[in-house]
């Protein structure tokens, strides 16, 4: 696990406290393509089921977590999809 990838687990656990949390580097699929910087560490997919989201919107959902990972986004990361689940759905 590379440390753009730790550190999106490590605050993910620590902002949600999920009941399940997978983060995928999917970088390897974009090398070459524009606005990927080749570093490896640009592009993730993260599936997360967390209480936190029971009532939410998608979209108050995203933002929540967009907002954690706030610095990622402003640097290394260059896209992140978001399957975002409260329990039972």
């Amino acid at each position: 696990m590379n440390p753009v990838e730790q550190a999106i687990e490590t605050k993910l656990r620590a902002a949600f406290s999920p009941e399940d949390l997978v983060v995928e580097n999917d970088s390897h699929r974009h090398a070459g393509h524009a606005g990927s910087p080749g570093t490896g560490s640009s592009h993730f997919n993260v599936a997360m089921t967390a209480a936190a989201f029971d009532g939410l919107s998608r979209v108050d959902r995203q933002r929540r977590v967009y907002a954690v990972l706030a610095e990622e986004l402003a640097g290394p990361v260059h896209a992140l999809a978001l399957r975002l689940k409260a329990p039972g759905e």
